[in-house]
């Protein structure tokens, strides 16, 4: 057995990693001394910014701002990260006088920050620091400092960023739903700055743009017989037929489960009229409906399709679990 596959050593491993997750899970936990006044401030300094919120940081620090950056943007405060270093080359420039700016430095002491905040004042954009020393530099200058201090890091050496970084990470994420809720932000708010995964679609999806319609659309007269449904059933595909009037209105479903439950009765499908046998009374939905909200109907109610008809109940599109499939509803 090799030392990597000795049971000490797996125990070690599982002993270790245990330890991380207590260290930043009571970083966390201390972290909600710092929701305060200071947070708040915090707040209301992006709620009321006419522009953007600038995050930037250098580092680990650097990486957790990009990521935030990314939430509030999403969340419905504009945000994008610029990189210290290369703002004093020329990204200063995307800074304007509307904007706010986060800081992130856990010393508050990082030379490539530091080297920032003079052109940040004379701009006289307020500045938002996260650190975990109040007494540093940023922190002093800063127009609102929010600690994220931590007691220890995860790091052994106490020199990786572990504890600290999860805390910065954390107080970003406070800070976005924060504002998110004051804004009224709304999950549709959020699928148009999504409109490309899987989210946007669940969201922003309609029941008119995934249904079948015209002659894609299954339909028989209440005279027809149940041959005659099948029939109709096997070339449109969607594993049911509706049962129509003269003007398209919905008398009726007729499905592959309906046709189960007469072959059961033996009952005589060469020679019932459909309408004897049919389902009358119909889970349907209207074109407006979001294809989301159509999709939970259908669990719901343990159905793999669903009958479109317009305010008039006049049949106008038909749809499964297949095409929600496709759409990427699913």
């Amino acid at each position: 057995m090799s030392a990597a596959n000795h049971p000490n050593v797996a125990a070690n491993y599982v002993e270790h990693g245990r330890k991380v997750l207590a260290i930043e899970q009571n970083a966390i936990a201390a972290l909600a001394a710092s929701i305060n006044d200071d947070f708040a401030r915090a707040c209301a300094l992006m709620m009321a910014c006419k522009g953007r919120v600038v995050v930037t940081g250098m580092g680990k620090s650097g990486h957790i701002g990009g990521k935030i950056a990314a939430t509030l943007a999403s969340t419905g405060t504009p945000a994008f990260f610029v990189h210290p270093g290369e703002a004093s080359h020329g990204d200063l420039g995307m800074i304007t006088g509307q904007d706010v700016v986060i800081a992130i430095s856990n010393s508050g002491e990082t030379h490539e920050v530091l080297a920032i905040l003079p052109v940040i004042k004379r701009l006289g954009v307020p500045l938002i620091a996260l650190t975990g020393k109040p007494e540093s530099t940023l922190a002093s200058l800063s127009d609102v400092h929010v600690s994220v201090a931590v007691s220890e890091e995860a790091c052994p050496l106490g020199l990786a960023p572990t504890a600290s970084t999860t805390a910065t990470l954390v107080m970003g994420d406070a800070l976005a739903v924060a504002l998110l809720n004051e804004r009224g932000f709304t999950a549709n708010d959020f699928a148009l700055s999504h409109p490309g995964g899987s989210l946007g679609k669940r969201l922003l999806l309609r029941v008119s743009d995934i249904m079948h319609t015209g002659e894609r659309v299954p339909k028989v007269s209440a005279e027809a017989i149940v041959t005659e449904a099948l029939m109709e059933i096997s070339r449109k595909g969607l594993g049911m037929t509706t049962i129509v009037d003269d003007q398209d209105q919905l008398l009726g479903l007729f499905t592959d489960g309906d046709l189960r439950r007469i072959l059961d009765q033996r009952v005589d499908i060469h020679q019932t009229v459909i309408a004897n046998t049919m389902t009358t009374q119909c889970v349907t939905a209207r074109p407006e409906m979001l294809a989301a909200e159509a999709l939970k109907l259908m669990e719901t109610r343990k159905i793999n399709g669903l009958i479109v008809v317009n305010k008039d109940k006049q049949v106008v599109g038909a749809f499964n679990m297949h095409d929600l499939l496709r759409a990427g509803v699913v």
